[in-house]
């Protein structure tokens, strides 16, 4: 699917869902067969990962382009303008000077137990936004596809286990790291029918990629199928995980 051929099919909205100013695209002609939700990272303006909807629909699968998922790209609720982030937002708040004198003595496992100051309002927001958008199109749970970068990522985690009433169908989990250990391993199994795509990079010097697989290892430890991408590369979204993200939607049709 070329990229002008995807503007004839979708069409883009703004539209405030729930508290969240959100960027919505979704199907110009035919009633939307699934939901597709990206939480951008920390630091970055709301409307970063929509500039990642065509790339997605350019790499659909030929036997999956019948199909016509909507799109939701929520703006995270916090403006970063006065920490010099310009139009900068975040889901919540880091200590980063903090995160980072902690890295550099070599204890990233100080991640594992932080359960940050802002997530649960985050969270609430988020699900309010998705639950929302789901009556809109008249769609199940079963149809829905969460994931996010980075802290995004993270928020998204976060929902499936304890903010949606019913768990997505579908986890995408990039750049993404374990937080909230002792409060989400015991939920874990919630997802054992969730289809959970996450990738990290090896290169990664914002979120090392031992703290991705440490989550990857928790939601495995709890029955859950995660198929990991590890990448040579760094804080990033790189092209197999698109591939494997379309993969793991084949299963939800």
């Amino acid at each position: 699917m070329t990229r002008n051929q995807a503007e004839s099919l979708w069409q883009h909205e703004q539209a405030t869902v729930g508290e969240l100013n959100c960027h919505l695209v979704v199907p110009a002609h035919d009633p939307a067969t699934h939901l597709i939700t990206l939480c951008h990272g920390y630091g970055a303006p709301g409307d970063d990962l929509l500039g990642m909807v065509p790339w997605f629909l350019e790499e659909m699968p030929n036997h999956l382009r019948h199909l016509r998922p909507a799109w939701l790209i929520p703006a995270a609720p916090l403006s970063l303008q006065e920490d010099g982030f310009g139009d900068g937002r975040a889901w919540w708040r880091l200590s980063i000077q903090s995160m980072l004198d902690s890295f550099a003595d070599g204890h990233f496992d100080i991640l594992r137990s932080h359960a940050p100051p802002g997530i649960d309002s985050a969270r609430e927001l988020l699900t309010q936004t998705i639950e929302e958008t789901l009556q809109r199109f008249s769609l199940p749970h079963s149809k829905l596809v969460l994931g996010g970068f980075s802290q995004g990522a993270m928020l998204s985690v976060d929902a499936a286990l304890r903010g949606l009433s019913q768990p997505p169908a579908a986890l995408w989990l990039f750049s993404g790291t374990l937080i909230c250990e002792t409060i989400w391993e015991p939920l874990a199994p919630r997802l054992r029918s969730t289809q959970i795509v996450q990738s990290h990079g090896t290169q990664d010097v914002i979120l090392p990629s031992i703290t991705g697989k440490w989550l990857c290892d928790m939601l495995r430890k709890a029955g859950n199928h995660v198929d990991f991408i590890s990448f040579a590369g760094p804080h990033t979204i790189p092209a197999e995980s698109i591939t494997a993200c379309w993969k793991s939607f084949e299963k939800l049709v």
